[in-house]
């Protein structure tokens, strides 16, 4: 029984965090665009996750150690899934940031949830009942109404520049990164298994950072460039990659996808609250069709 209920608070809880951890992922919306000329694309990744890796190791320092063996044995994995994770989803980001639109960028990211939902089930094996499939494309419509302001023909007016191909790249390797986590069985809980594939991520990010740092036209450290990095690193590093980790590990990796369609919406709201961008009638109509979406997706 008391196993029963353990689950089942479990599910709750990821059920919950669900909704909360595009929230966390849109601080890193903000960091991107106050990033250029601040501090360059992989110094600000390789800062970001080694603070939330010295951070993870230290919470779950008595696992990593028990399980250190099987974790050495699998260093490969965590390398693989650092340079998916950390090196293309963080500092290929920002590369394309300084250069695509918002619009841009968040039409790409619509497709990872597709990719990821279609690759549980085609890889993974994981079931999609006609509900869930119902709710991917009813949030989809709402993710899309939200970026072209609701107005639909504004498609045949987006404009590629050379960010997108960085975030074409980037939304793919996402993909790929929550589909191999589900795929790799980890004797390692969420925090400790974040920080093992951190470590991954800052051995991967070194030899970028230090090229970086040693370019002439860098821009000089500063206190703002220092807050971006501890943002960046506690917010959507450490409380939306954990979160999205242990979502994963209790309902799975479709499921648990279609939550990023909420991510539109919330940067939104970020950017109406923090940059104080105008919040317009196309966010409210979005919102009516992705929450509900996401409800019907989240559903098994």
């Amino acid at each position: 029984m008391s196993l029963f209920q353990n689950a089942e608070s479990r599910t709750r809880i990821a059920l919950w965090l669900m909704w909360v951890t595009p929230a966390l992922w849109s601080v890193n919306y903000i960091v991107a665009r106050s990033a250029p000329g601040v501090v360059e694309p992989h110094m600000l990744a390789l800062g970001r996750w080694a603070l939330a890796g010295v951070i993870l190791a230290f919470v779950a320092r008595s696992e990593l150690w028990r399980e250190r063996s099987s974790t050495l044995a699998d260093s490969w994995r965590y390398l693989v899934l650092g340079a998916l994770g950390m090196l293309i989803c963080g500092a290929w980001v920002y590369q394309g940031a300084k250069t695509t639109s918002a619009i841009n960028i968040a039409l790409i990211y619509a497709a990872s949830p597709v990719l990821i939902a279609l690759g549980a089930v085609v890889w993974l094996g994981e079931r999609f009942s006609w509900r869930q499939g119902l709710g991917v494309v009813v949030a989809m419509a709402g993710v899309f109404h939200v970026v072209v302001k609701g107005q639909w023909l504004a498609l045949g007016q987006v404009q590629w520049v050379a960010g997108d191909a960085w975030i074409v790249v980037a939304m793919a390797a996402w993909a790929g990164y929550a589909l191999l986590q589900k795929k790799w069985s980890s004797p390692l809980g969420s925090t400790a298994r974040l920080a093992a594939i951190c470590m991954g991520g800052v051995l991967v990010l070194l030899p970028f950072s230090i090229w970086e740092y040693q370019q002439a036209d860098r821009p000089a450290w500063t206190l703002q460039a220092t807050v971006l990095v501890v943002a960046a690193g506690l917010l959507p590093g450490i409380g939306a990659y954990w979160a999205y980790g242990f979502c994963q590990k209790v309902l799975g990796a479709s499921r648990v996808a279609a939550s990023m369609y909420l991510g539109p919406l919330y940067g939104g709201l970020a950017a109406w609250i923090v940059l104080g961008e105008a919040m317009g009638w196309h966010h409210v109509m979005g919102a009516a069709l992705i929450l509900p979406g996401i409800y019907l997706a989240s559903k098994r």
